[in-house]
């Protein structure tokens, strides 16, 4: 996975960007409280956060790429960045307040092992929040009419909704609940479903590129065909009908919220 992000790095920062609504989102499910410390798990170069930081929120990035962090280094040298996974942080216990981690939980090679990880160095009633994708979310997406082989290959690697909350609550979280997220048409993140509402997003290489999907799951003569019919499509506005086939009220992310209970004594 740190090779593969290594590779995508180089580029991501052209098209991966943070995106106003959901920074708040996650300032709103996260509520820091003042001189508390908080962890981007998987942070990769840095984009939330920066954005984050930004607003007087202190924060260490811990990833598992080298030219990520690099990236995200040479952006904001005030910022604690840190080699590691969700696995493995090398961080103290009880020392953090907070801990988000966005569209990085189908990196993660054991959740168990992660979420136990992240509830021994956040503090008791500290919160995590978690931006992802279900597998029964990305079954609505119309990105499997052209890219079929893609999209089942990226499905299987996201961890269920369920699998997720079991081994939260294995580690000692209390599940808080979760809230959709609907792809909205001015997107400045441009990852995987950011051409939900415009398709033609999918013809630029530089998008793709830094889509893991597209650039290191997906085989390149699937991308060639599908992008090629898609093309066809959007000219003949065909588009629109496979988009309408589509259509559901599943959402297309999901934000899961956790505290890492107080420990009642007696």
């Amino acid at each position: 996975m740190a090779a593969k992000y290594d590779t995508i790095g180089i580029d991501y920062n052209l098209t991966r960007r943070a995106d106003p609504y959901l920074t708040e989102q996650l300032m709103t499910h996260l509520q820091p409280v003042k001189n508390g410390c908080y962890l981007d798990i998987g942070c990769g170069t840095g984009n939330y956060t920066n954005a984050l930081h930004k607003k007087g929120v202190k924060f260490i990035g811990i990833d598992p790429s080298t030219e990520m962090l690099r990236i995200a280094r040479s952006r904001n040298s005030k910022i604690d960045w840190r080699h590691g996974t969700a696995e493995n942080t090398g961080l103290a216990d009880d020392s953090l307040d907070g801990i988000i981690a966005s569209l990085t939980i189908h990196h993660w090679t054991d959740l168990h092992k992660a979420f136990s990880e992240l509830s021994r160095i956040l503090k008791k009633d500290g919160t995590l929040v978690i931006f992802t994708s279900t597998p029964t979310q990305m079954k609505g997406y119309w990105l499997h009419h052209y890219f079929p082989k893609m999209m089942s290959d990226s499905m299987f690697q996201m961890p269920s909704l369920v699998h997720i909350q079991s081994a939260m609550r294995d580690a000692g979280f209390t599940f808080l609940g979760t809230e959709t997220y609907a792809v909205h048409p001015g997107l400045e993140d441009k990852f995987l479903y950011c051409g939900k509402q415009h398709p033609e997003l999918y013809l630029d290489d530089t998008i793709r590129n830094g889509i893991s999907s597209f650039s290191a799951i997906a085989s390149q003569e699937e991308v060639i065909k599908g992008v090629a019919v898609l093309r066809q499509d959007i000219q003949s506005c065909k588009i629109e009908q496979i988009i309408t086939s589509y259509e559901n009220d599943m959402g297309d992310y999901l934000y899961l919220i956790g505290k890492n209970p107080v420990v009642m004594n007696g």
